[in-house]
């Protein structure tokens, strides 16, 4: 019963800080909004310059049906006067592909012109979308004049997509960012919980006080344990409603996952709040500390891609498997027979962690 007057007595703490309010309850829904919206990787409206220098009217059916697609913004049609003024046009930035339709030479079937497209290489995923986009566009006007003439196309492609048909990045970004916030708030919180107790001078009488060490330890992480389950129903819900993000499995797996994960990340952060000599030093550690968790997280980029001498860090690194058993739950309704081994893994980086940590605190009341 003695802790529940340090969990009175932390909550008083934060709820005093009338400035800590709004970052604590109000901007993890801000920017789960704002970051649904930034964080995609949906290419739409890329900027092209058409240019038809072709009497055929397959080129105009083709510059027609280009300018229609809302992948495609079309900002200029014109007749430059050679390569080197494409190359200017790509080299200023105006656009990040250049498409030039000339007259054919040679017998050439269905009447297609020479197709030149040019693209700017700086963006490397742009270009390679913007170009599937084009090669897609002319393939179909193949397909269908080749269906016209009453003869079969080759090659016949049928695509099947599970779980994701309509290919939304949201889908795919909006549940990792639940696993984003909740890190970034308990993380910065609870790192300097500790450190701030000895700025102030009241350490010392909690280590005075009749609370065992292990009480002490559980006072300062339950109260961000509770904030952090609170800020992850919020996300959950805004990503839900707001984003229209389905979810086909049991968001009881989801609560598990949490509970499971919330210890590691709490007691990473006392480790800091022990380690450290004030607050200044405990938010830098916490933001160098939270940076390397999301880059190796595959949050933003696929774990596979992580070179093989970091990917010991990506192993260890528990929002990994924490975003990864989110999105099994939200995006194809997995239970938990599916991601039994990742909640493993998780447990046991959990416990690792713990471990450390507790032993730390232990010699850091000691001195």
């Amino acid at each position: 019963m003695r802790i529940l007057y340090l969990l009175k007595k932390e909550f008083t703490e934060i709820l005093r800080q009338k400035e800590l309010l709004p970052l604590v309850f109000i901007a993890p829904l801000i920017q789960i909004v704002i970051l649904g919206y930034v964080v995609r990787t949906d290419i739409t409206r890329i900027p092209i310059q058409v240019v038809n220098r072709s009497q055929s009217p397959v080129a105009l059916e083709l510059c027609n049906r280009i300018e229609a697609t809302p992948c495609f913004q079309v900002r200029k049609t014109g007749r430059p006067g050679g390569t080197d003024s494409y190359r200017e046009v790509l080299k200023r930035g105006e656009v990040a592909a250049v498409v030039v339709f000339r007259d054919k030479t040679g017998r050439r079937p269905f009447g297609l012109p020479r197709i030149q497209i040019l693209m700017d290489g700086v963006d490397s995923n742009t270009s390679a979308i913007a170009a599937g986009y084009l090669s897609g566009i002319i393939r179909q006007y193949l397909r269908e004049e080749v269906s016209r003439r009453g003869m079969n196309f080759p090659l016949d492609f049928q695509n099947l997509i599970r779980f994701n048909p309509d290919l939304r990045s949201i889908n795919y970004m909006g549940p990792g960012m639940v696993g984003l916030l909740l890190t970034i708030l308990t993380l910065f919180l609870t790192s300097v919980s500790i450190v701030r107790e000895r700025e102030q001078q009241t350490m010392d009488t909690l280590l005075m006080s009749p609370l065992r060490p292990i009480e002490i330890y559980l006072g300062k992480a339950l109260p961000m344990a509770i904030i952090g389950l609170i800020q992850m129903a919020v996300g959950v819900v805004t990503v839900i409603l707001w984003f229209r993000i389905p979810v086909r499995g049991n968001l009881w797996y989801l609560c598990l996952s949490g509970l499971v994960f919330l210890p590691a990340i709490l007691s990473y952060a006392l480790l800091i709040s022990t380690l450290v000599r004030s607050q200044q030093q405990a938010l830098f550690f916490s933001w160098f500390s939270m940076i390397t968790f999301i880059l190796l997280s595959g949050l933003f980029t696929p774990v596979a891609n992580i070179p093989s001498s970091l990917r010991w860090i990506a192993d260890i690194n528990p929002i990994r498997y924490l975003i990864q058993i989110i999105r099994e739950i939200f995006l194809k309704g997995n239970g938990i027979e599916y991601f039994y081994r990742d909640l493993l893994i998780l447990a046991g980086i959990t416990a690792g962690v713990v471990t450390l940590s507790l032993l730390n605190f232990r010699r850091f009341i000691s001195r």
